[in-house]
């Protein structure tokens, strides 16, 4: 007897672990940003070594008392005293001289103001040590390697948890969009190129009217992935890609509309709504425009696994959709919005 409510609570779960954990993984990027003012750590690294000269020396503040003319007469009295010292015979003999004291303390209050300014130096580079670190996470301090084990992991690591959910709750392969015969993985194939295909291209040009109407798509995480070297394009191709598809249409699309719509009696139509919105904010990273666009794509990767009822469907086209943007994109170095715009401009 399947638990239907059993595998919807782990797959809200699920769902909430993966939210959490790519709004985590945004704000650390976001937060590693520099300032769009450019100045920002210079200032800071100023303000500290200002304080910390301050606090060393109390006369170097603004609000230090300051007595002009006791400054003023004490600079006189110095001059005076050590022109006497230059032009006083005994002082170049060697003799004794009454000046002679002025002059050792001429010499210690210079030992004292080089001893001062070294002690403002060690305090200024202890201050700079002691300064915590930025918060977020540098996206060039990660390798593509680095980048594409972790998307693998997790991903997988969620995958896992849900085809658990599924033997343990007994869950019949029909809600889930899955049959096994060689009609059904022809078909499969065949329509999944096919809507791969389409909808690949419609994103293309969505994306690239944002962008000519002025909104920019963010495509930082999809920089990230991109590999270095062909064997990074295999590993790439050949297993993070297929792991992503194959997990976010389990999730979204099987786990979210097939189990509840078959389990439960309600409409795949308000479910595949409520599907795309959380499909859309899990990809948070996109900007808004990759929000919105995402969130499209999800609605329409849900028609066709209402009116298709294959998981296989969607899967090879959520692949190809992927595969061919990092193809295009990262490989062949070609963006649609560039493209049509200087055809449009001729």
């Amino acid at each position: 007897m399947p638990q239907w409510t059993t595998f919807v609570g782990i797959t809200a779960v699920v769902l909430v672990l993966l939210l959490v954990l790519s709004h985590l993984t945004q704000s650390a990027f976001t937060d590693a940003e520099p300032d769009s003012g450019g100045d920002a750590g210079s200032r800071t690294d100023s303000s500290t070594r200002d304080s910390v000269d301050e606090a060393a020396d109390p006369s170097l503040r603004e609000d230090a008392p300051f007595d002009s003319d006791a400054n003023s007469i004490a600079t006189d009295h110095d001059a005076s005293r050590s022109v006497d010292a230059a032009d006083s015979p005994s002082s170049a003999s060697g003799e004794s001289d009454p000046t002679a004291p002025d002059t050792a303390n001429e010499v210690r209050t210079r030992a004292d103001t080089d001893a001062s300014s070294e002690r403002r130096g060690n305090a200024v580079e202890d201050a700079e040590l002691r300064r915590p670190a930025d918060r977020g996470v540098d996206p060039d301090s990660l390798s593509t390697g680095m980048v594409l084990a972790n998307v693998a992991f997790s991903q997988g690591l969620f995958a896992l948890v849900l085809l658990g959910a599924v033997v343990y709750t007994a869950i019949p392969a029909s809600a889930l969009g899955l049959e096994l015969s060689v009609d059904y993985l022809r078909t499969g194939l065949l329509w999944g190129t096919a809507a791969g295909i389409v909808l690949y291209v419609a994103n293309e040009l969505a994306a690239a009217a944002a962008t000519h109407l002025g909104f920019d798509h963010d495509e930082a995480l999809r920089e990230l992935l991109s590999p270095d070297s062909i064997g990074e394009w295999v590993i790439l191709l050949v297993g993070v890609l297929p792991i992503i598809a194959v997990f976010e249409e389990f999730l979204f699309r099987a786990a979210l509309i097939g189990v509840p719509a078959a389990g439960f009696g309600l409409s795949p139509w308000l479910l595949a709504i409520g599907s795309s919105v959380a499909f859309a904010v899990g990809h948070g990273m996109q900007g808004s425009v990759g929000v919105v666009v995402t969130g499209a794509l999800g609605f329409v990767l849900a028609a066709v696994f209402i009116v298709t009822g294959s998981f296989l469907v969607v899967v090879v086209a959520h692949y190809l959709v992927n595969a061919l943007e990092f193809v295009v994109h990262e490989g062949f170095e070609l963006e649609w919005a560039e493209t049509l715009e200087r055809y449009s401009s001729r």
